[in-house]
């Protein structure tokens, strides 16, 4: 007798089986993450850093591409260039003179717009410590299994990243939001990304583990703009994000890419600054990590497959006949699981 047990969403067969096969099962599950999140941030008012929202929206449309829903992206943008009207093309962001994509697209969800990008917000919704009259779909309701990626783009210091020329956030403060999501267990793995002036000073006070940290910029360096569109009249994309997401429009959710590849995406000669990382809060190589486990949403599953060996002993209760039977005890071959992908190409 077999049993099959199917999930609308992350679909995972469970099977108890004894010795070395319960054992590679638990290692299986204990190794890896279960869910992707990811928080992109656009820190930047005014017309002027109408870039910042298209390094945002091009993000955004990276990660939706790759299967993390809205429903597990954490969208803010501190200004809405789409509606603003100097926008020669209203109701679109483009991040290429070419304007070939609109970023903007038709079906994106700002969680948090204008005003409510602040440091607060930010710090809030990192922590999980948000009022109650907030909805769940401007919460990150991540837990120790979730894989979240952080990214953030604006006007930076020496330890610091403006938030609307108002405020700003402190590399201390983003090392204790992120040292609080994981006493709290919001986080298996983080991938922190910030595209900004000065910005590998942002992540040099972090101490919580399995954090990796890319910037786009020594401290000391300047973190430049791509190119300008014309007809817009400003630049439209920052160096940094303008070739990561080069290297991401070629990776699909069965891609083999790796972090340590990612790494490479814009090297000096491209960059004009110096992109670094941080990896020794990472427990694993970046090098066998694929970007897909923080960038998309990727799942293993199990199959059932011939098993040798005895299958438990459940008792099972026939409600129309009322007789009750033992499964694992039928005549049919016996089962067990294997690990493949999810959607897996026959």
């Amino acid at each position: 007798m077999k049993l099959f047990i199917q999930f609308i969403g992350y679909a995972v067969l469970f099977h108890y089986a004894k010795g070395a096969k319960r054992k590679d099962a638990e290692e299986f599950f204990k190794s890896n993450h279960t869910n992707n999140w990811a928080v992109i941030v656009d820190t930047s008012r005014f017309w002027f850093n109408y870039r910042h929202v298209a390094n945002a929206l091009s993000f955004y449309r990276s990660v939706k591409r790759l299967g993390i829903p809205d429903s597990q992206i954490i969208l803010m943008l501190a200004d809405d260039m789409a509606c603003n009207p100097r926008n020669p093309q209203g109701a679109a962001v483009f991040n290429n003179e070419n304007e070939q994509i609109n970023v903007y697209g038709d079906d994106v969800e700002v969680d948090y717009r204008g005003y409510e990008v602040t440091v607060e917000n930010f710090i809030r919704v990192l922590t999980g410590r948000l009022p109650e009259s907030v909805p769940r779909s401007k919460r990150l309701l991540t837990d120790e299994r979730s894989n979240v990626l952080v990214y953030m783009t604006g006007h930076g210091g020496d330890g610091f990243l403006k938030f609307q020329d108002a405020e700003e956030i402190s590399s201390d403060e983003l090392a204790d939001a992120f040292g609080q999501m994981y006493e709290k267990l919001r986080y298996h793995e983080l991938l922190f990304i910030i595209d900004t002036c000065q910005a590998a000073s942002m992540y040099q006070k972090f101490y919580s583990p399995n954090i990796i940290g890319i910037a786009s910029s020594m401290v000391g360096e300047d973190s430049l703009s791509h190119h300008v569109d014309p007809a817009i009249g400003v630049y439209v994309i920052d160096r940094y994000t303008y070739y990561a997401l080069e290297f991401l429009e070629k990776v699909t959710a069965t891609s083999k890419q790796t972090l340590g590849q990612f790494f490479k995406v814009c090297p000096r000669r491209q960059c004009k600054s110096t992109v670094t990382q941080r990896t020794d809060l990472f427990t694993r190589d970046p090098n066998k990590v694929l970007v897909t486990d923080f960038f998309g949403s990727v799942r293993n599953v199990e199959f059932i497959n011939a098993y040798e060996g005895d299958l438990p002993s459940i008792s099972v209760t026939n409600t129309e006949s009322g007789c009750e039977q033992e499964v694992g005890c039928s005549s049919e071959e016996p089962v067990q699981y294997e690990y493949m992908p999810l959607f897996p190409v026959f």
